[in-house]
């Protein structure tokens, strides 16, 4: 074999091994997307203003996100940072973004929640207390809620969202006031899940 025809040969042998490699690279599996979505909490008007006239102020904690409307309220937004759920099946733990601080201006008391999250089995919304390891529940969709799912993406909306016993309880503790009760409503929710991959 001439060197000319040597060295198209060995050229030829690094361009179909270089088409090899790149096609085993393509072929590899994608990188694995974390769950996004978000819940939306609605404080109606009413409430905020039965809050304020009892000196209890709900301050959303980053990373969610608040936003108010002079007609319809006060909304706060929490990203969903991981878990999977299926909302049809009411099974699932979605864990979410952001915390709440909960304070009470006439006796300066607060409470602070974390580690926010919607259990699906449970159908509430709960959070761990800033110097606690146990979630307690606080909200619970209520009323006239809706279920979808579109391929990976699951919604709820509820049309009443409620004060649960146990965080009404937990907070009128540690707020020292007599202003929380199981059953309250708040307002509404609305919740949007997209599984990772």
């Amino acid at each position: 074999m001439s060197r000319t025809r040597a060295r198209l040969a060995a050229t030829g042998a690094v361009v179909v091994l270089a088409v090899t490699g790149a096609s085993s690279v393509a072929a590899a599996a994608p990188a694995a997307t974390a769950p996004t979505g978000s819940v939306v909490v609605h404080e109606n008007t009413a409430f905020l203003k039965d809050s304020a006239l009892n000196g209890v102020v709900v301050i959303p904690l980053p990373s969610a996100t608040p936003s108010y409307d002079n007609t319809s309220g006060f909304s706060t937004t929490f990203p969903v940072t991981g878990g999977q759920v299926n909302l049809p099946a009411y099974y699932g733990n979605i864990q979410l973004g952001g915390g709440l601080l909960f304070i009470n201006v006439f006796t300066g008391k607060s409470a602070v929640f974390k580690q926010l999250a919607f259990s699906a089995d449970n159908w509430q919304l709960t959070g761990v207390p800033v110097d606690g390891t146990a979630p307690v529940a606080l909200l619970d969709p209520a009323g006239d809620t809706q279920v979808t799912k579109v391929g990976a993406t699951q919604t709820l909306t509820a049309a009443d969202l409620q004060v649960d016993a146990e965080g009404a309880r937990y907070v009128d503790s540690k707020l020292n006031t007599t202003f929380f009760k199981g059953g309250q409503s708040l307002g509404s929710l609305s919740l949007t899940f997209t599984a990772g991959s």
